[in-house]
């Protein structure tokens, strides 16, 4: 699917469209992607700030989409971890970008050459208007190489 229909219909997604996310950017080769959610009364917590739970569904698809469309259709491609650090109180507009680079890519490669699993772990940091952290992000992906016949899940062996 080209990036431009995919963010598109992200931002009809439901869990995006009724926290107030918005994609505002992904790039065509799926290397870059840029997101957005302002504070409203239906995505804000009994404070006042932003829903914590809003703020880790931001996050959460991109690195493994990114991952995914550039490795191709021969690696099986998984959120296998994730963490949440809660910095500073969000409030107003804030936004996270995801960056996939060279060294990522070849680091996955060289993982899942002959068959092993790669897992690597992926900071994005949730900013404000005024560029502080708000909420620090970790994801881990899970990619394997696919092999013919077999049936492959996130958390294990082929089975």
């Amino acid at each position: 699917m080209k990036a431009s229909r995919l963010r598109r219909v992200m931002n009809l997604w439901p869990p995006f469209l009724f926290a107030g996310v918005r994609v505002v950017e992904l790039s065509d080769d799926y290397r870059r992607a840029r997101v957005r959610m302002r504070l409203h009364w239906w995505n804000r917590n009994y404070v006042g700030t932003h829903f914590g739970g809003s703020l880790f569904a931001m996050t959460d698809p991109f690195w493994m989409l990114l991952v995914m469309h550039n490795l191709g259709r021969d690696h099986v491609v998984w959120d296998r971890a994730a963490e949440i650090e809660f910095v500073r109180p969000g409030r107003g507009t804030v936004e996270a970008e995801f960056r996939l680079t060279d060294e990522h890519l070849a680091e996955l490669r060289a993982l899942t050459e002959g068959g092993g699993k790669g897992l690597v772990w992926f900071d994005t940091d949730v900013v404000d208007e005024g560029g502080e952290v708000v909420a620090r992000v970790r994801k881990q992906v899970y990619a394997r190489r696919k092999n013919r016949g077999a049936v492959d899940g996130p958390v294990g062996e082929p089975v």
